[in-house]
């Protein structure tokens, strides 16, 4: 199960005391080889435009309503197909990171992949089934 990374467990506080707005912003799912930890200092991330490796861009359909404090995709969400690997040797992508920019930006939750996946070739369509990534809070 995912929690909410730092930076938006405190922009939701904020805005929740009154301390400033908060405006969504778009969500995109990237990938990391180890647990980022609420701080994102943890794993690494493919290399955005390397190996055709880019974000999941979502919107709001994506995502069911949460409910008990979660939610998860309610969609069938794919990364484009790997030109080339995106990890080297057999390193295998165990968690995934929400960020709410295309590259850099900032980490809004992470979570562990049910399924580690490698991708350390070409032709490789990675899929998060519905339901498979699940954020709550913490």
């Amino acid at each position: 199960m995912g929690s909410f990374g730092n930076v938006l467990e405190n922009e939701i506080l904020d805005h929740i005391f009154g301390k400033g707005a908060y405006t969504p912003p778009t969500i995109y799912i990237g990938l990391k080889t180890a647990d980022p930890t609420d701080d994102n200092s943890g794993g690494t991330e493919p290399t955005i435009d390397t190996g055709g490796y880019a974000r999941i861009v979502t919107d709001g359909d994506d995502w069911d309503a949460a409910a008990a404090g979660a939610l998860a995709n309610a969609e069938i969400l794919a990364f484009a197909e790997s030109t080339d690997a995106w990890s080297t040797g057999a390193t295998p992508l165990t968690h995934f990171i929400l960020m709410d920019a295309a590259s850099a930006g900032n980490m809004l939750a992470h979570g562990t992949v049910p399924i580690a996946r490698t991708v350390n070739t070409a032709g490789v369509v990675l899929r998060f089934p519905v339901g498979e990534l699940d954020v709550s809070l913490d």
